[in-house]
């Protein structure tokens, strides 16, 4: 259903099962799959891909401008997946064209109220970024990970599976798989433990991460040295593997 109160470009493909509430404001080539709820006052620009059962709630700018000098109106898109939780007053932009032209934002994720995903940002599956976090441009947020509560990445920073950032902590490097990083700037704190017991990792696994932890941060050795300790473990249990590409691939460097 399609409130008569909704302003709907011509252009706009809208699958007949969306709902749109009254004063919502959807543009030129935006697609919006079956089973979405667009809630009222919410504008959406394209160019906007949005996948199914998605639910956006009042107030949220979707699809529009990247907030970058750089921006000349160029031909850029946002990619959005499937059952997703939108709450008020989210902002995601659309990609510039010194990225990849695309900020993509994955499934089953819940994005809390005032969250803002900046341009060329790439959010995983099953993320949580809680109230008022802030993702700086080109940010990565891999699957599972979770911001608290008015915390924030600088740009280019990526932020590993299942890690978990405390409440205002500022990220401004990258932050591997399964730790739980806090602070001003934001330093690793330890292992997101409970959230792996919640996910099924076996107690083994969560024993090899903690030791590998220590590998990397208890343990005085270099990067490079810690990378060639995880190698020789990572081949047994592929959760290693996760964490020792991420720390290789790394090109801000790693919180220490």
């Amino acid at each position: 259903m399609i409130s008569s109160q909704a302003i709907i470009d011509s252009n706009a493909q809208l699958h007949e099962s969306v709902v749109v509430e009254p004063f919502a404001i959807i543009g030129p080539d935006v697609v919006i799959g079956e089973g979405c709820w667009i809630g009222p006052n919410t504008v959406i620009k394209g160019p906007t891909k949005i996948g199914k059962n998605n639910r956006i709630f009042q107030f949220c700018s979707i699809g529009d401008d990247p907030q970058d000098k750089k921006y000349a109106g160029e031909n850029t898109h946002l990619e959005i997946g499937d059952n997703n939780i939108i709450r008020e007053y989210c902002s995601i932009n659309r990609g510039t064209a010194q990225d990849l032209g695309k900020t993509q934002v994955g499934s089953h994720n819940l994005l809390m109220a005032y969250v803002h995903v900046a341009h060329d940002c790439v959010v995983g599956d099953n993320v949580i970024l809680a109230n008022a976090v802030t993702l700086a441009g080109h940010v990565h947020v891999s699957d599972w990970a979770i911001m608290a509560g008015f915390s924030g990445a600088h740009q280019f920073c990526h932020i590993g599976a299942h890690a978990f950032i405390g409440m205002q902590s500022g990220v401004v490097k990258d932050v591997p798989p399964y730790v739980m990083a806090m602070g001003q700037p934001a330093l690793p704190k330890g292992l997101n433990t409970e959230g792996l017991s919640r996910r099924g990792f076996s107690a083994d696994t969560i024993l090899e991460i903690k030791r590998a932890y220590k590998v990397v941060y208890r343990q005085g050795n270099t990067v490079t040295q810690a990378l060639e300790l995880l190698k020789l473990k990572s081949k047994q249990f592929p959760e290693l593997e996760i964490l020792r590409e991420f720390i290789s691939n790394s090109s801000r460097g790693i919180i220490r």
